[in-house]
């Protein structure tokens, strides 16, 4: 795990890469990679990697980073792992002069190109400078697990894994992107492949794209969640007894590769099935488990209190166990921190955060998360409620009069703000009779018709038309998965947990030196449960993940109602919250956060 940063000053007109930029990028991110820093320089200086390292695999220095190949006409920099590295060194059948993944993923590239994409088990985000074709490749996993970022003035491309390395190196442009604006106040996070600045773009997760002298192509993809999705929906069905043992199966193989470490492996304990599931799973292999929980002062004694049922779950599977309390002056006081942390704006974020600092403080450098399970195995209250609201609205996409109709009612009826009814309810009929339009209505924070009332006229007017947030979220449903169910599944992957939960892992954990990793949010995984979870009619998939252990999870855990892993932010922020006058959910908190953003 680390940062990286890459500069390529491909025009002809181009001035060679300034080194002080280069170092003031590559240092905005030193708690990335607390362990090593490393730069590299073309002969012309028209090209530079720079890297700073936090040591995984092979912990030696000759691992460290920019790696170049043997030959000298290949250079690498990295971030992330590669579970399978062995497998694939095995198979390149080659001397190596590290144990590194680094190295095999150099060796594959100069052998496959791109077309090794596919075969990479893990999370990644690289850049490889190739002399033999003046090419700069870079590439992201399938699901957009680690960030990459690019800018392209059109003389010279800046690639970076925080947009906020990008600003600091004070080549790009600062100006905000009315689009990155509008996607966070509608959704909570940024949308890629915008960010809150004109100049700055996510390389979209399963794609590849290179820079040649000619300038930047246009991103590839070789993922399709929905496709896969697609063809597992229409694989043959399978009885009870074989969903069971595919899931169990692919489950434990997923975290047994992602345990792959030459460091001690812990991981984050709520008392939820997912993550009881993977410390279960990882218990199993031989592996001592560290484990930690973060519990909330204000929390004490209710049924949100995580803390007890994960020490059960500790003591089942013998793990050494620790419980993180946080108050709410704790939570102000480290609050400057984290928002200087945060990468770009995110509702979410703090959960994160302050699991992740507790597990820095507790020594350790890798954990794993049980995130993405309910987004692969239905868990969320969306995968019922979105179909319902399309089958029963679905008349309404073609009757926009009475949805009209509908709002002007609505808004003489009930209060415009108001902390109980949401203001989003006046415009049910306008949008919810399509997957799209129900999905902005239900995970949606503002909505269009809102903007402009908090950001003006013609930035919201502007940031829409660019935005386009329906073709958007519309996009992550195509090609069409074939259910209902497998359509939620590709809109709560590719939306929520992409731009929200999986980003907001990555600057979190960074921000403490850890690596977090997600053994349920892996591409091998989903094509091998898939067919197993979307064929059947029964919606019994976390079911099915909380039967996969051998030693069965507490029945206190597999009896216990879903509360999600939230913090009392509006109850510490109560005094920032008095007189915002959006004060529905968690809105207060968004505006919060939009204006520390346009502070910075």
């Amino acid at each position: 795990m680390c940062g990286i940063n890459a500069i390529y000053a491909f025009h002809p007109s181009a001035q060679p890469v300034d080194e002080e930029e280069l170092l003031r990028t590559r240092e905005c991110m030193r708690l990335r990679g607390p362990d090593a820093a490393g730069q590299w320089f073309s002969d012309d200086r028209r090209v530079a990697l720079a890297h700073r390292r936090l040591s995984i695999i092979d912990v030696a220095d000759r691992a460290n980073q920019p790696m170049l190949g043997r030959e000298g006409d290949l250079a690498i920099v990295f971030n992330g792992e590669i579970y399978n590295y062995r497998e694939l060194r095995d198979e390149l059948r080659e001397d190596f002069d590290t144990t590194s993944d680094t190295e095999v993923l150099l060796r594959l590239y100069r052998r496959e190109g791109a077309a090794m994409l596919p075969k990479l088990r893990g999370m990644f985000a690289f850049c490889i400078w190739d002399e033999r074709t003046r090419t700069m490749f870079l590439a992201r996993d399938p699901y957009g697990i680690k960030p990459l970022y690019y800018a392209n003035d059109g003389t010279t491309v800046r690639v970076a894994s925080q947009v906020k390395a990008l600003i600091a190196g004070g080549a790009v442009s600062t100006a905000r992107d009315p689009a990155g604006i509008a996607g966070f106040l509608l959704r909570g996070s940024v949308p890629e492949p915008f960010t809150m600045y004109w100049s700055i773009r996510a390389v979209p997760a399963g794609s590849w794209m290179t820079i040649t002298p000619a300038g930047a192509s246009q991103p590839v993809p070789y993922f399709s969640l929905a496709a896969v999705l697609r063809d597992a929906v229409h694989s043959r069905s399978h009885s009870q007894r074989e969903r069971q043992e595919i899931i169990r199966d692919a489950v434990a193989e997923s975290v047994r590769y992602h345990l792959v470490s030459d460091v001690p492996v812990g991981a984050f304990l709520s008392s939820g099935r997912d993550s009881s599931t993977v410390v279960a799973l990882a218990a199993e292999t031989g592996t001592l488990m560290r484990t930690v929980t973060l519990r909330f002062e204000e929390y004490f004694g209710t049924r949100k209190d995580e803390a007890p049922l994960a020490e059960v779950v500790a003591r089942q599977y013998g793990t050494q166990h620790a419980t993180w309390t946080l108050t709410g002056q704790r939570f102000r006081d480290e609050l400057p921190n984290a928002l200087d942390a945060m990468d770009q704006p995110s509702i979410d974020g703090l959960n994160s955060y302050f699991v992740c600092k507790a597990a820095s403080e507790l020594g350790w450098k890798v954990a794993l998360s049980g995130t993405g399970g309910d987004e692969l195995f239905g868990g969320y209250s969306t995968f019922r409620i979105i179909p319902r609201l399309v089958r029963s609205l679905g008349l309404f996409r073609h009757l926009p009069t009475a949805a009209r109709a509908f709002e002007r009612g609505y808004s003489k009826v009930m209060p415009k703000s108001h902390a109980k009814f949401s203001p989003k309810t006046a415009h049910t009929l306008k949008y919810a009779h399509s997957y799209e339009g129900a999905y902005l209505m239900k995970r949606g924070l503002f909505l269009p018709e809102e903007l402009p009332d908090v950001v003006g006229d013609e930035t919201a007017e502007e940031g829409l038309k660019r935005l386009g947030i329906l073709d958007l979220i519309r996009e992550t449903i195509t090609p069409d998965p074939g259910s209902a169910f497998a359509r939620v599944a590709s809109l709560e992957s590719a939306l929520f947990m992409r731009n929200q939960l999986l980003r907001d892992i990555d600057w979190a954990s960074m921000a403490h030196s850890l690596e977090v990793r997600v053994p349920l949010v892996d591409a091998f995984l989903l094509r091998k449960v898939a067919p197993a979870v979307f064929t059947s009619l029964r919606r019994d998939g976390k079911e099915l993940l909380a039967h996969s252990p051998k030693t069965p999870l507490p029945e206190a855990i597999l009896t216990r109602r879903k509360t999600g892993f939230t913090l009392p932010i509006n109850d510490w922020l109560e005094r920032e919250h008095r007189e915002v006058p959006h004060s529905f959910g968690m809105r207060p908190w968004a505006l919060f956060l939009y204006q520390q953003s346009l502070a910075t």
